[in-house]
């Protein structure tokens, strides 16, 4: 019999016997894959291996990196750098930085032509090769046709109307009934007797509701100078918050000048003579006061020449209609109305509108102004006449009229003969083919003279 501890020493035996044929087999199929003898190709359906480098083995050195070349001495330009494998080969005509550019391609044959001449290969030679410009005149007359009672004559055509230029009939190239948009400029004379503009300020309500929201207007005002309040907007409120405002603007003092007395200019006198002054009499003169409408007309003219002229552009004048002390003429202003279509629209108050007060213009009392330059601005643009109301009511229905009138009018169009060198005046007659109608429209306009 075997003694027990033999039988174990032996079992220890075995097992180690065991364990060491298991690591053999395990480490043989490795070291035949590290040295690729056992590998085989990857099957058909499988997806192609990405370009990794294996992982550093510990069994077989890595391979050797291609060796870069480096050319001869003396081939390599100054600060040319190094080629390296996968650069992208340059193109012949690509040039190296710090070299010089490559010369540009040849430029085709430049072939000139006689003065006066067309190139032999132009195949329209009545194409136009420039743009001129010339200037042509077109006379646009707004026309306002009544009823012997006021009322406005409406439905009428082209063929209901004779335009006369100069007494030579016209063909009218243009023609429409259809309202137009507004500019205005509303002149407000603040100058007036106080009591005047007061009466004018209770009517603003309803000047701000003459025009329509398509209608621009911008507020100036004027008495010796002439002040600009607004531009020109298209905003009512805007309007009425100006208006709003000049609600609290005065104007001057009611009754003749104070020449004498303590409130006087000379100040408190004893026996008519100065107290303190010397024996000489005083000489009293009323001050004079200035009331520059020809200017304030021609500041509204010149911004509204700048509007667009798809818009009617009117004047809209408040006033007594006293003028005194402008820089500018009559003559110079109207001219620049002719010239631009600008109409002259008015609402005389005040002194203005009292019977028989503009046949006093005909005496022109010195140092007093005329007052029928602003009846002439209106026949002159528009044919029509001022509206001269003392009342309010009366006042705020003329702002209605006007505005109207302004908007609601027949509009003719023709061009004229042209003329060169000659900026004549021209009078124009507009004639209605039917009877008892009142036709009101301007009676001529400044030709534009054409470049010699």
């Amino acid at each position: 019999m075997v003694p027990v501890n033999v039988k174990a020493t032996w079992v220890s035996t075995w097992g180690k016997l065991i364990a060491l044929a298991m690591v053999g087999a395990l480490a043989v199929p490795a070291l035949q894959a590290q040295s690729g003898q056992t590998q085989s190709p990857p099957p058909a359906a499988s997806q192609p291996a990405q370009d990794i480098p294996d992982a550093p083995s510990t069994v077989q050195p890595p391979a050797p990196k291609p060796a870069i070349p480096v050319p001869p001495p003396g081939t390599n330009r100054p600060n040319e750098p190094i080629p390296f494998p996968g650069d992208a080969p340059k193109q012949a005509n690509e040039a190296t930085p710090g070299t010089d550019k490559p010369a540009p391609p040849p430029m085709p044959p430049v072939e000139t032509v006689p003065p006066g001449s067309l190139p032999r290969n132009q195949i329209n030679p009545k194409q136009d090769l420039y743009t001129i410009s010339t200037t042509v005149n077109f006379v646009a007359l707004p026309v306002m046709v009544r009823y012997s009672d006021g009322r406005p004559v409406d439905g009428l055509l082209a063929r209901d109307f004779t335009v006369k230029e100069n007494g030579k009939p016209q063909t009218l190239t243009y023609f429409t009934s259809d309202p137009f948009e507004l500019s205005v400029a509303i002149v407000l004379d603040i100058g007036m007797a106080d009591v005047a503009l007061q009466k004018i300020n209770q009517t603003y309500s309803s000047l701000a509701g003459a025009f329509s929201p398509y209608d621009e207007v911008a507020l100036y005002t004027y008495s010796s100078t002439v002040s600009q309040v607004t531009d020109f907007s298209g905003k009512p409120a805007r309007l009425t918050a100006a208006l709003n405002e000049m609600k609290l603007v005065r104007g001057h003092n009611n009754g003749p000048p104070v020449m004498g007395g303590p409130l006087g200019p000379q100040g408190p006198s004893v026996n008519g003579l100065p107290v303190g002054g010397p024996p000489v009499a005083p000489v009293s003169t009323p001050p004079r006061e200035a009331h520059v409408l020809n200017d304030a007309i021609l500041r509204a003219a010149l911004d509204l020449s700048k509007r667009e002229r798809t818009r009617r552009k009117v004047i809209f004048v408040i006033s007594d209609g006293r003028e005194l002390g402008s820089k500018a003429s009559y003559s110079g202003v109207l001219h620049l109305l002719q010239t631009r279509d600008i109409q002259v629209r008015a609402v005389v108050v005040d002194s203005g509108a009292l019977p028989g007060f503009r046949q006093l213009d005909r005496l022109h009392i010195p140092d007093q102004g005329r007052t029928n330059n602003l009846t002439k601005y209106v026949r002159a643009t528009c044919g029509a006449e001022p509206y001269p109301e003392l009342s309010r009511n009366a006042i705020e229905d003329a702002y209605g009229q006007i505005t109207n009138e302004a908007r609601n009018q027949y509009t003719l169009g023709y061009s004229p003969a042209p003329t060169t060198g000659s900026s004549a005046y021209r009078t124009v007659e507009v004639l209605v083919h039917k009877k008892g109608l009142k036709v009101s429209a301007k009676d001529g306009y400044f030709a534009i003279p054409l470049a010699r």
